[in-house]
């Protein structure tokens, strides 16, 4: 029966797993509401980083694969999430409306999914060559909805040409006061606070010369996966059919579900989204990827079984980000 009520405390369960999803710059944009039995996803437009995401793309593709890790958290725990995007015309911040019903039984496969979350990281070193690719990228695009999220995958004799309109990206970027401003600010953290990016997340120059990636602030020198030497990632994009909000934010369910996939196969991935920035970049990945609008790269390949894990980066208090209405109650 859809409308079920669902305890408070499954819910909020739920959502501290979900808000494990990726968002830029670790800005974590989204507001959640409980109210009845239905809640409420809405944007956080006080979140957005504005001079790196002006027009707040990025902070719905981040709403978007909190969305669907929530539903994914939400299976392993016995519901099934019934979403309804944009519910409100007028309010474009309110992205979606979820009720729920009872599942008729949890699978081994939606805890495995869900204990995913809790696996995957954003690893910015270089990979090795993820093995059995053609069978993964056979399995990812059967799992995607390509009637509005295309999955392309840049060949690799391309990726000089990728780099290249990375380089250009960060050229253009060069006297940018407040875009480095921001960047700094984001990046300035550590493991005790719950937003941005910690410095042990980071790379250093050396590090970054080898892999595709944004140049963040200069980090100690270290040298880490030497063994690894230059990066070979699969390059995959999520491109859709315009840039509504409604596309947008499908596209960042569908990023959750490339990186879930990824995570419970074994490889490491990295969003990447600079090169999304600015519109010359983006005609760049359009031109090699076949997509109308490219939303976000995503490295996807082999860390090696010693390197050290990169550590969980931290995230705000749930009730920072989760409320109940007072009129709530629970059956």
């Amino acid at each position: 029966m859809r409308d079920s009520f669902v305890d408070v405390e499954i819910i909020r369960a739920a959502l501290q797993l979900a808000c494990r999803a990726p968002s830029l710059h670790n800005s974590q944009p989204w507001r959640w509401v409980l109210d009845g039995n239905v809640v409420q996803l809405f944007a956080d437009p006080e979140r957005v980083i504005r001079s790196t995401d002006s027009s707040g793309r990025e902070a719905l593709l981040g709403c978007g694969a909190v969305l669907d890790h929530f539903r994914v958290a939400m299976t392993a725990a016995g519901w099934t999430a019934n979403v309804d995007r944009f519910p409100n015309p007028s309010n474009v911040d309110h992205l979606a409306s979820i009720d729920f019903s009872p599942n008729e039984f949890v699978t081994d496969g939606h805890r495995r999914r869900a204990d995913a979350i809790l696996l995957r990281r954003t690893d910015r070193l270089p990979f090795a060559a993820p093995p059995d690719w053609d069978l993964f990228e056979s399995e990812v695009h059967a799992a995607l909805d390509d009637r509005s999220v295309r999955l392309a995958v840049i060949a690799d004799e391309h990726r000089p040409e990728l780099a290249k309109a990375s380089d250009l990206t960060e050229s253009l970027r060069m006297y940018d006061s407040s875009y480095h401003e921001e960047l700094l600010w984001w990046t300035t953290g550590d493991a005790t606070t719950s937003e941005g990016i910690p410095q042990e997340s980071l790379v250093s120059a050396a590090e970054s010369d080898r892999v595709l990636n944004r140049s963040f602030p200069v980090t100690p020198d270290s040298h880490r996966r030497p063994e690894v030497g230059e990066d070979h990632s699969k390059i995959l994009v999520l491109s859709t059919f315009d840039d509504a909000h409604d596309s947008v934010v499908r596209c960042g369910e569908a990023l959750s579900a490339v990186l879930l996939d990824a995570t419970m196969a074994g490889l490491a991935t990295c969003p990447v989204t600079h090169l999304m920035e600015v519109p010359a970049g983006r005609t760049i990945v359009a031109s090699l990827s076949g997509g109308d609008h490219p939303q976000i790269l995503v490295r996807v390949g082999l860390a090696p079984a010693v390197a050290e894990v990169p550590p969980p980066t931290p995230r705000r208090p749930i009730d920072e980000v989760f409320h109940v209405r007072p009129n709530t109650t629970q059956g």
